[in-house]
């Protein structure tokens, strides 16, 4: 009972440092777009964040419930160590994605991790691929794409609303609906996420017999995952907030309004209709549909399908991680030990790296290095030419090549940028001479 018990403590242990690592991996769902355009300062952002993720987890334990007797088979003979192993799977890819900077899925992380773990140690019989299918696999798919439509939508009507208005007009209301909306994503992400973690350490402590079947999170476990999700995203993954906010599209404040209006909305009524979506998909899709409702906005996609293929991987990725865990922590105390030791490496190796180029919050507005302009960039720029300004009088539409200099625009839409000037023909050369030679003779 006694090495029930230590397991059983390592375990909760576990399942809050990846409550932590979920705090900081998905500050950017609520708070990117409102950093990136100003609306508030990124200290400031991740406070109130952290603050609202505390309050959503008391709000509800649904999701708790879902969790340790849902996707799982909580009778199926599951022990602490595959929980131990799941979890392990999962903070890694956490860690592996943040270094990389795509806002991958926690929650599928998560999920991944618990059912390549099961599948090693008890196999199909333990994980209901009912559940999986309408839980996990169709709410991933058809999030972003619900969000970036809603996100599209609501940015176009945004524009249009606001078209006869003045910039500095409509400046303060955008800042106060991108501030009000953020909070809303950060509280429904507590709610949301860190209850996962409650339903991980409730599973841990029914299989070890200290809780009965389906019950209830104790109050000290809602209070831990509260907190522990709390300081992760007070302490910021600004890697993530980067990428999210400055490398999908830029980001001008009604599309900041228009995108986390959009995730609210869509993840407020995923939830009152009982879908678990990602958070982090329903905001990403959001952002990506905010870029594409700006007439003449740029979308990276090069960065969007980076981050595709990042959550098609998270849950064979987190999965395959746990299943190697779980082979080495069904060996014993050795095999335990060893698996603790082996993240604890990989977890330092990681963090060693990030350190090479670190982003904080006195960087994270910098942005990634500008990309090329692919197939879809330049077809967008093609269709919305920048508006035609008046032409002084006397002077000619298009200016002589010996003076001219070259305007381009950067892949990102920014403004335009100055290049070198254009170098005049030879015969034109010839022809400026001949003009001064005259000049001077008369």
């Amino acid at each position: 009972m006694e090495h029930i018990t230590l397991l059983i403590g390592i375990v909760i242990v576990t399942a809050l440092v990846f409550d932590f690592t979920n705090g900081f991996h998905d500050t950017a769902n609520a708070m990117a777009t409102t950093i990136s355009t100003g609306a508030l300062k990124p200290k400031i952002a991740v406070a109130m964040s952290a603050v609202l993720n505390l309050v959503g987890a008391f709000l509800s334990v649904e999701v708790a419930k879902t969790i340790s007797g849902g996707i799982i088979d909580e009778t199926a003979g599951i022990r602490p160590e595959v929980i131990f192993a799941g979890l392990v799977g999962a903070i890694v890819w956490n860690l592996v994605t943040w270094l990389a900077g795509l806002p991958s899925s926690s929650s599928h992380a998560l999920f991944g991790g618990l059912i390549g773990a099961t599948l090693v140690a008890v196999g199909p019989s333990g994980v209901h691929g009912g559940a999986v299918v309408m839980k996990v696999l169709i709410p991933a798919v058809a999030a972003p794409i619900v969000a970036g439509l809603a996100a599209t939508a609501a940015t176009r009507l945004t524009y249009r609303l606001a078209r006869n208005r003045a910039e500095e007009d409509t400046a303060k209301g955008y800042r106060a609906g991108q501030i009000a909306s953020a909070a809303l994503v950060s509280l429904a992400h507590g709610t949301n996420d860190a209850q996962k973690t409650m339903g991980v350490i409730t599973l841990a402590l029914i299989t070890g017999g200290v809780v009965a079947p389906h019950a209830d999170p104790p109050l000290w476990v809602i209070t831990s995952a509260g907190l522990a999700i709390a300081l992760g995203t007070y302490l910021g993954g600004w890697r993530i907030i980067r990428t999210m906010g400055k490398g999908i599209t830029d980001i001008q404040p009604p599309q900041g309004f228009a995108a986390q209006t959009g995730a609210a909305a869509t993840i407020l009524a995923s939830s009152h209709l009982g879908f678990a979506l990602s958070t982090t998909q329903v905001c990403s899709g959001s952002v990506m549909g905010s870029g594409l409702g700006r007439k003449g906005g740029v979308v990276h996609w090069s960065t969007a399908g980076r981050m595709a293929a990042a959550w098609g991987l998270t849950l064979p990725a987190a999965g395959a991680v746990a299943a190697g865990a779980a082979l080495l922590a069904d060996q014993g105390d050795w095999g335990i030990a060893t698996v603790a030791v082996l993240a604890l490496a990989v977890c330092g190796a990681i963090w060693m790296a990030s350190r090479r180029k670190p982003v904080d919050h006195t960087n994270v507005n910098e942005g990634p290095a500008a990309e090329p302009a692919g197939v879809v960039t330049t077809a967008l720029q093609a269709v919305s030419p920048p508006p035609a300004g008046p032409v002084a009088a006397g002077a000619s539409a298009i200016p002589s090549p010996a003076v001219a200099e070259a305007r381009i625009t950067d892949p990102v839409g920014a403004a335009p940028v100055i290049a070198a000037p254009v170098a005049a023909h030879p015969h034109e050369k010839r022809a400026e001479r001949r003009a001064k030679a005259g000049s001077a003779a008369g």
